[in-house]
């Protein structure tokens, strides 16, 4: 990461990290919070590690991770993740062969350690603990709607009728009213996904071919 990255970034979590001196010490700078999860997040070093590298405590470790990934999704995920410029996408989409399309729609394991409690509801399909994240990207892999959090057990299916995504495509209110007609059917601006996911009016399932075209978005992003 370039340092004027950092530091923009710094600022942006400012608001949300900053913290007062007292007493008894002075309070980690913000730099050093954000400089500490970057590492903690970039790399397999265990907490102690961390702390040797920067002067702190295992604990104080853990601390500024969890208070840096709390400002990320409090300040941050609304400005990165975000649809966008949706004629760029569909325009993006139709030149890749899918015309009206809006994006494309997969789910991802997050290996996690197993937790303590309700473990068995962690383990996935490949046989590790993980979380799921479904992400919808666009016609470049980039993000813009996510959900995480699921037990890795948990089918994409059930995930994605759970999450806003579905509630959006249901009631009509992620895209523009835009339609083009096919044959003899008019066709809203949808979104691929694969056979795990429901056949909608908005949620194509493609062919063959044209899932490799969705696998090749999804792994990109």
């Amino acid at each position: 990461m370039r340092k004027g990255t950092f530091m923009e970034l710094c600022d942006l979590l400012s608001p949300a990290l900053r913290r007062m001196n007292t007493k008894m010490r002075a309070a980690l700078t913000v730099e050093k919070r954000v400089a500490i999860a970057l590492w903690k997040l970039a790399t397999p070093d265990s907490n102690r590690s961390v702390g040797n590298q920067f002067g702190v405590g295992k604990s104080t470790v853990g601390a500024a991770v969890m208070q840096v990934a709390h400002a990320i999704k409090d300040l941050l995920i609304s400005r990165v993740v975000t649809l966008g410029n949706v004629q760029v996408i569909v325009d993006g989409f139709a030149a890749m062969g899918f015309p009206n399309c809006g994006g494309a729609i997969d789910g991802t394991h997050i290996p996690i350690l197993a937790p303590e409690h309700q473990a068995a509801k962690y383990i996935n399909c490949k046989g590790y603990f993980s979380i799921v994240l479904q992400a919808l990207v666009d016609h470049k892999g980039r993000f813009t709607n996510i959900n995480v959090g699921w037990p890795g057990k948990v089918h994409d299916a059930h995930i994605f009728r759970n999450s806003g995504l579905f509630q959006k495509l249901q009631e009509g209110t992620l895209f523009p009213d835009q339609k083009i007609t096919v044959g003899d059917v008019e066709m809203p601006i949808c979104i691929l996904g694969d056979p795990a996911y429901p056949l909608m009016s908005r949620l194509m399932k493609p062919t063959q071919a044209a899932w490799m075209v969705v696998r090749s978005c999804s792994t990109t992003g």
